[in-house]
């Protein structure tokens, strides 16, 4: 498969600008489907108005007034019982070695389904009775939006706490795509133990990966360049009133999970039926570079009433049984 990327450069000008016309035609064919479907944006039967969360402690990000993020590729994603769009964060190295998903985009293929999509919409499933119908889904570190989208698609009321720009340019693109802005509250922060700012390591050239620790930022991207900024930190017992119900809480926030699930201590402390689905990323190499362990946050969990956990790939799944 390596060697279907060599070609040489005079080959490569050749056929560069017809994969830009029919990336372009596509485009257009992308955005006519959305202007002509608008009045009927999801055939999803649960989909329903509702209206956006409010917090005391924190103002939510404000979509209409965020900047547009630019080149747009945005596409529907396979193999989901809700599916939903979202703006592609990373476009590979164009032209010769685009995204597999641009590749899929101009062969009139789905983007490739988000293993944490399929995750939120299977637990979320068993959760679509009268009495959960207003609870609320917790996206912590959502990137740009595919755990909060695939709730958002469901019916379910979704916070999503994200402190990179971009990724929130991306999320607000996924908004307006599905329809969604009065289902899903965007928070400009990181979710932590304390109320402040935090300094945050943002790679150069990428989108995920971002972390709190520098370490964990860039563990798997060595190569790329690091910047620290400032961004608001806030826990979310701060943001969540114990009278809001809440199903789940999804966190992957590279390394700061234990910090996180600190500044929860009153929302998970609460009684067997009412205590949240907890999902949350569980890397020791990412939580030993944020001082941190697989084990604290066990014990922390234990001390909080979660005794049954279990491990998919590298997130763990908490209950209270």
């Amino acid at each position: 498969m390596a060697n279907a990327w060599k070609r040489d450069s005079k080959q490569s000008r050749l056929r560069f600008p017809l994969i830009l016309l029919l990336f372009i035609s596509l485009s257009l064919l992308f955005i006519f489907y959305f202007f002509t479907s608008s009045n009927n944006p999801n055939s999803n039967p649960y989909l329903s108005v509702k209206t956006q969360f409010q917090s005391s402690s924190i103002s939510p990000f404000n979509c209409k007034k965020c900047p547009q993020s630019y080149p747009i590729i945005a596409n529907i994603v396979e193999n989901l019982k809700y599916p939903f769009i979202y703006s592609l964060p990373d476009f590979g190295k164009l032209p010769d070695k685009p995204h597999k998903n641009i590749v899929r985009f101009l062969k009139g293929k789905p983007f490739r389904k988000p293993d944490i999509s399929e995750t939120i919409q299977e637990v979320l499933e068993g959760m679509k009775d009268k009495k959960n119908k207003e609870g609320l889904v917790v996206d912590v570190g959502a990137n740009v939006g595919m755990a909060s989208f695939a709730a958002a698609v469901m019916g379910f009321r979704v916070l999503s706490f994200e402190p990179v720009f971009e990724n929130l340019q991306r999320i607000c693109d996924g908004i307006w795509f599905n329809r969604i802005e009065d289902s899903v509250t965007v928070f400009e922060a990181a979710v932590s133990d304390r109320i402040g700012n935090i300094t945050f390591h943002k790679l150069v050239g990428r989108l995920d990966n971002s972390a709190v620790s520098a370490t964990g930022a860039k563990l798997a991207f060595k190569s790329n360049e690091e910047i620290a900024l400032q961004v608001r930190s806030i826990p979310l017992d701060e943001v969540i009133p114990e009278s809001e119900p809440v199903l789940l809480v999804k966190i992957d926030v590279q390394g700061w999970e234990y910090h996180v699930l600190k500044g929860a201590t009153k929302l998970l402390s609460r009684k067997k039926g009412e205590a949240p689905y907890l999902i949350y990323e569980e890397d020791e190499r990412l939580l030993q570079a944020s001082n941190s362990s697989a084990k604290e946050i066990r014990d922390f969990l234990h001390s909080v009433g979660y005794h049954h956990c279990s491990q998919h790939g590298t997130d763990a799944h908490c209950i209270k049984d």
